[in-house]
């Protein structure tokens, strides 16, 4: 077997564990149900794709240590907290406003393009702090840290976490489609839906604010 894939306990332990973490609500899948009820599928598989982009580039800063510098250094850490808490109150005021991009009913003229959705995505997992106290805390837990091909090993285990994630958020999308199809017609669910979101976004902000790095 070659030496940057682990042992198959450890696969199938992480396995596990992804399935676990990807199934649990976050703003990123708030961010995939509102971006597909508003603009369709392909926009909810744009904004999938940015935030599988934002995870491959987490586990390549854990795999070459930085993300534990952000993480250890408390300005640099509290710099991400704001952003990130910044960018889920612009993402809930967006989900009430007229007009606003992440409105169940569609809005015309107001169509982003495949590249802002995937962009939105990409956008709400680097800015989550979240996501890198959980990369840089438990992927490692995976790996022995003499074992010469660990680098190679955490790289591993972020693609398959990616590969685990990706039929759960997938399904997420199509059910949100569905659901859309469903409720369209009714304005009043449209309206408790987006208040509902931009709740959700709220919750998450404060949540993030509260998060703290490594003493």
């Amino acid at each position: 077997m070659p030496d940057f894939i682990p042992d198959l306990s450890v696969i199938l332990a992480f396995a596990l564990a992804g399935f676990v973490l990807a199934i649990t609500p976050g703003p990123d899948m708030a961010l995939f149900v509102s971006r597909t009820m508003n603009y369709g599928r392909t926009h909810g598989f744009a904004t999938v794709l940015g935030a599988l982009t934002g995870i491959a580039v987490h586990t390549m800063l854990v795999a070459f240590g930085i993300s534990v510098l952000i993480v250890a250094a408390p300005t640099a850490f509290w710099v991400l907290k704001i952003a990130g808490a910044l960018y889920l109150v612009w993402l809930a005021i967006q989900a009430i406003r007229d007009g606003g991009g992440l409105l169940v009913t569609r809005a015309a003229g107001r169509q982003p393009s495949f590249a802002q959705s995937y962009m939105t995505g990409l956008g709400i997992n680097l800015t989550n702090p979240k996501v890198a106290l959980f990369f840089v805390t438990f992927l490692p837990q995976f790996v022995s840290a003499d074992d010469p091909a660990a680098s190679s090993k955490l790289l591993f285990l972020g693609v398959e976490f990616v590969a685990v994630s990706l039929p759960i958020v997938i399904a997420i999308v199509l059910a949100a489609e569905w659901l859309t199809t469903t409720l369209r017609d009714s304005k009043w669910v449209s309206k408790a839906l987006n208040w509902s979101f931009a709740a959700v976004f709220m919750a998450f902000a404060a949540t993030i604010l509260l998060a703290e790095g490594r003493k």
